[in-house]
């Protein structure tokens, strides 16, 4: 960085707006800077941490004048932990910022025409919303400014989640309100546990270490699944562990454990070991049941994914008698979901163990006219295997975060269908697809969603009609 910039303080800044990535943006000296952890309205002393080709980064030191638009936030940890940055933004708010970055893309990306963009609609739970979280286990954890400077020795061991930008540091939680309960405690007991048995957590430097991660999926049935990774099989330790912890929470359905020697943390390519349990559990929307297993996707906030899927069915007005074709359709969710009000569902997903997770919940709910294909889309779509479906007349998709491939959009453009429902947690990449859709097909309706509080993620459901 520039001397000129470096650790240079800016006094009495007015934060203007907000920006991508929960980031807000303020002028000085003709340059734009992106600030973190501030609300638009703030007044802030700042100091620049980072130049830019063309803006600087900055973090906020002193708040002089508070915006009107600021909450207390709710979270011990918040500042620290980087899980929810606009806990200290009043909701109603938060969900005004997220529709303002769908209309932002549409227009400095797509530049297309579209309607007047839906407000957000908002999550029904704000807190303890999400269905799954993942810990960390760490013999480094986050020290707090007042524990540093207390002078006194400190166990380093945390089980929480990553500090942001600190890959090898772990923030301690003492309550995380993401998740309803058994997960602080589940978390709380696991920890304290381990500490009296004096087992070692982690060590993402050296590599090794016996603790490593922790899942806990709740579900609407009421039942519960957990996933111990661990770095070392130590079978005496590892068994003492998961039986205590089964006695301790009988309540667990699936409690399952990982050795995972590996650079990072996935177990996607690993073997999940069943300790005791089913090796699912099931998952409730409307009539229809999900299993899920280790390794399942399922939608992380369960009550708003219900509220999204009701929205991409009214969008793609069925009548009974139409062929859809469901894209990236993951673990079926969406296709099993419009099943009933269609005459059949041909849905498409690369990844194989998905797609299996998908004919498997076909069959719990006894659907049979939902056909389940995997491989790679555009290959698909070209290859005649559809051919035998007939004429599409609706078409969903809900691609991963990099959206769709420019030939999938050209291989859709060649199906036709009459109405398409755009389903993305990427507003940008969406946008740019749209651009691209736009020869054939004009946008309908924009609709943003949040499906998870106190970030900056949104999610966007656009319907488009096929053009004359």
């Amino acid at each position: 960085m520039s001397k000129k910039y470096k650790n240079l303080v800016l006094p009495g800044i007015t934060i203007e707006k907000a920006a991508a990535e929960g980031k807000c943006v303020a002028k000085w000296d003709e340059q734009v800077v992106f600030v973190e952890g501030v609300a638009p309205g703030d007044v802030a002393d700042i100091r620049i941490i980072r130049k830019k080709k063309n803006y600087l980064e900055a973090i906020p030191l002193d708040i002089l004048e508070p915006s009107r638009l600021r909450t207390d936030p709710f979270c011990y940890h918040f500042g620290t932990c980087g899980g929810c940055k606009w806990q200290h933004i009043a909701y109603e708010h938060q969900l005004e910022f997220k529709r303002q970055q769908v209309v932002d893309h549409l227009q400095r990306i797509a530049k297309i025409d579209f309607p007047e963009v839906s407000p957000t609609l908002p999550s029904p739970l704000t807190q303890y919303h999400r269905n799954k979280l993942e810990f960390t286990f760490s013999n480094y954890r986050w020290l707090e400014a007042q524990e540093i400077t207390s002078g006194e020795e400190m166990d380093r061991r945390g089980l929480g989640f990553h500090k942001p930008r600190q890959f090898d540091k772990v923030v301690d939680l003492k309550t995380c309100y993401l998740q309803p309960e058994p997960s602080n405690a589940i978390r709380l007991w696991i920890k304290a546990y381990a500490v009296d048995k004096g087992l070692n957590f982690y060590d993402i430097r050296k590599k090794e270490g016996f603790l490593r991660n922790l899942v806990i999926r709740t579900a609407s049935s009421g039942e519960l699944m957990v996933i111990l990774q661990v770095g070392t099989y130590l079978k005496d330790e590892l068994e003492a562990l998961l039986t205590s912890l089964q006695e301790a929470f009988p309540e667990i359905t699936s409690l399952n454990y990982v050795v995972n020697n590996k650079g990072n943390e996935t177990f996607y390519d690993l073997e999940v070991v069943n300790f005791a349990g089913k090796d699912h559990i099931i998952e409730h929307m409307e009539a229809l049941q999900f299993r899920v297993g280790p390794k399942s996707f399922y939608q992380t906030n369960p009550q708003q994914a219900l509220n999204m899927y009701r929205l991409v069915r009214d969008l793609a007005r069925l009548k009974g008698q139409e062929t859809i074709f469901d894209l990236y359709s993951g673990t079926g969710t969406i296709a099993l979901f419009l099943a009933s009000q269609a005459s059949e569902v041909v849905a498409i997903e690369q990844v194989p163990e998905a797609v299996e997770d998908a004919r498997t919940n076909a069959k719990v709910n006894g659907i049979a006219n939902a056909h389940f294909y995997a491989g790679d889309l555009k290959d698909v779509l070209k290859g005649g295997a559809l051919d035998r479906h007939g004429h599409c007349d609706v078409l969903v998709t809900d691609p991963p975060r990099a959206g769709m491939h420019e030939e999938v959009i050209y291989e859709i453009a060649k199906l036709g269908p009459s109405r398409i429902v755009y389903v993305s947690c990427n507003p940008a990449t969406q946008a740019r697809d749209l651009a691209l859709m736009d020869p054939w097909y004009r946008i309908e309706s924009v609709h943003p969603l949040d499906m998870f509080p106190h970030t900056h993620h949104v999610e966007s459901v656009v319907s488009l009609t096929k053009r004359n």
